[in-house]
């Protein structure tokens, strides 16, 4: 009996990690993407410094936690040296003055109560409302309900609390502002990373670009194990056959790997964005799947820009928080040099932005400038993610991951517990792959 034939439809994490996953089940996978470099919304970009020397970057700085535990045994698998490739330090939420927040080295939730009592700048007024709070959202398991947003949740908070922890950890968690954010996805990540496991707090900045981090090292994998990829390809329909399903893919323009596509397949996952996956499935014509299409196209997204900026002076942290207002909109700066990069290579992060580019370096220049003492800060690379992440608002109904029989989809914007994070992209792709495929 033949392997069951499965095509995976995106090379992002969700998409590998489901290849990983079906490869290791014994299918035989074929993922087709349709850029030439994988990782979808987490992925290594080219940049030129001001002295001429090029330099690989990330399409957006992003960092993982000591919660991930999916992602970081899914990067172990396809043989990644973690403790090499991720700096892991305490959680901190400190400003460039030294206020803020700084976990100590200790178990969960111990970490969590030590760094709240011990914060900088904050009064006792400031620490003993987070605690008292912290207490309820624990009596209550850490749930509330769907239509409550994460200023909602906050309303006891002082203002110096929710303007130095909560609404920088909900903007990076969510890349959704507090008072339109989701409390109840707020609350599970807060559960998950804060008083969970030891260590779940733990920021963990990357070292390497985020295409060697996991998408390089998986499709190898997949490679490896009789897994094929087909890159430069992009699957232009997906119609019923016999056997399941049969790829259209774009095989007329001399791309690379299109010698997997127009072929037919027991089983197709897409990991594509949601836009595309719901083009894909209106192609397929099963009026069946029309009500998941239009779930998908009635998401909202939101953007994230980074700023890459030179001339810097090396930081006290590798990552700091920042005061953030409509002109100074960069929320948080993280200093390269600890991680791998060059000397004076700072990037500034604007969670949900909206400004127009040119507007935002201007506004990210000035904030360099004020609230970090760079003299001559000039931007090597701007990023603007403008679907990073869909809109993680109160009550959302995400699509679901099962479309029609024998078609499925995965990314971290399917229904699941978890904002748009690469957990959950993880998560997600890992789900896909563990259902029950039918049989060739």
């Amino acid at each position: 009996m033949r392997a069951t034939a499965v095509a995976i439809v995106g090379a992002g994490w969700s998409g590998l990690s489901a290849a990983v996953a079906a490869t290791q089940a014994g299918h035989d996978v074929t993922i087709f993407e349709a850029a030439r470099t994988l990782g979808g919304r987490a992925r290594a970009v080219q940049a030129t410094l001001a002295d001429g020397q090029n330099i690989t970057l990330d399409n957006g700085q992003h960092i993982l936690i000591g919660a991930y535990t999916q992602t970081l045994r899914l990067m172990r698998q396809v043989g990644i040296d973690v403790d090499t490739a991720l700096l892991r330090t305490p959680l901190t939420m400190v400003f460039p003055d030294g206020m803020g927040l700084r976990f100590p080295k200790l178990p969960a939730p111990l970490d969590a109560l030590i760094g709240i009592v011990s914060a900088r700048g904050w009064s006792w007024r400031d620490k003993l409302s987070l605690l008292r709070v912290a207490a309820g959202w624990q009596r209550t398991k850490f749930e509330c309900e769907a239509d409550r947003t994460v200023a909602d949740l906050c309303g006891e908070l002082t203002h110096r609390v929710r303007a130095e922890m909560i609404d920088p950890l909900c903007v990076s968690a969510l890349n959704t502002a507090a008072d339109a954010a989701s409390g109840q996805v707020f609350l599970r990540v807060l559960r998950d990373a804060m008083f969970g496991v030891s260590g779940g707090s733990n920021l963990l900045l990357p070292r390497v670009d985020l295409g060697a981090l996991f998408p390089e090292a998986a499709a190898r994998w997949v490679a490896a194990h009789g897994g094929r990829i087909a890159p430069g390809c992009r699957v232009q329909a997906i119609v019923p056959a016999a056997s399941g399903w049969r790829i259209v893919g774009d095989g007329d323009k001399g791309k690379a790997g299109v010698e997997y596509a127009n072929g037919e397949f027991d089983h197709v996952v897409l990991a594509c964005p949601p836009g595309e996956a719901a083009r894909l499935v209106e192609s397929s014509g099963v009026v069946q799947a029309r009500s998941w299409s239009a779930n998908a196209r009635a998401l909202r997204f939101e953007a994230i820009t980074t700023v890459y900026l030179e001339g810097g002076h090396r930081l006290p942290e590798p990552m700091l928080a920042l005061r953030s207002t409509a002109d100074a909109p960069a929320q948080f700066v993280f200093d390269r040099a600890p991680t791998g990069g060059p000397d004076g290579l700072w990037a500034m992060v604007v969670s949900a932005s909206s400004t127009e580019r040119a507007m935002l370096e201007s506004q990210v220049v000035a904030q360099a400038r004020e609230q970090l003492g760079c003299a001559d800060p000039r931007v090597v690379l701007t990023v603007v993610e403008k679907r990073a992440t869909f809109a993680c608002t109160p009550g959302l109904a995400r699509p679901p991951m099962s479309i029609a029989p024998g078609l499925d989809a995965c990314g971290d914007y399917i229904e699941g517990p978890y904002p748009a994070t690469l957990e959950g992209a993880v998560m997600s792709g890992l789900a896909a792959a563990a259902k029950k495929m039918p049989s060739p």
